[in-house]
């Protein structure tokens, strides 16, 4: 009856990982004492959930806008020009015959400027190779917006086709 009790007891006492036993079982191996070793390792669970200390930890969603707010940090250097750019150049420009180049460095780092000034309107070409395109070409990426749909007709040449056939039968 006292094995049954010990037993019981050792299984109420919830030593399931090597963290609850702190510096024991570092000492037993220090010292050699093997049976307490032994001991000590079956008392371990072999249900990997109650050997891993688990910690819950709380996400907290960040966006690059909210970090960028928080941190005071400007808006990212801009790839690729737009209209605005132009507008950002020309005031760089005047703090630079204004002031300084130190005053020109400040405006920038504020507000940066585009780091390519690419033409507009054409279609993410170079201008050189966009003005060596025909005037076909040309039109043909001006309007890319609707879209060259080869099979937007076939409902219809298949429909008239069928008709034509259910005409043919009948005569």
């Amino acid at each position: 009856m006292r094995g049954v009790m010990q037993i019981h007891t050792l299984d109420k006492a919830g030593v399931i990982n090597e963290l609850k036993f702190g510096i024991g079982i570092s000492q037993a191996v220090e010292q050699g004492r093997r049976a307490d070793f032994s001991l000590l390792l079956s008392m371990f669970s072999n249900d990997v959930r109650d050997c891993t200390p688990i910690d819950t930890l709380q996400v907290i969603e960040t966006s690059e806008d909210r970090l960028r707010n928080q941190f005071g940090v400007a808006e990212p250097q801009q790839l690729r020009s737009t209209q605005s750019s132009y507008e950002i150049s020309a005031q760089q420009s005047d703090h630079f015959h204004q002031a300084s180049l130190a005053s020109a460095k400040l405006s920038h780092y504020l507000k940066p400027e585009a780091l390519a000034f690419r033409p507009e309107d054409t279609a993410d070409f170079p201008e050189e190779v966009y003005q060596n395109l025909s005037g076909h070409d040309r039109r043909k990426l001006a309007n890319k917006h609707v879209p060259d749909l080869p099979h937007a007709t076939l409902y219809n040449a298949l429909s008239t086709a069928q008709r034509q056939y259910q005409i043919q039968a009948q005569v």
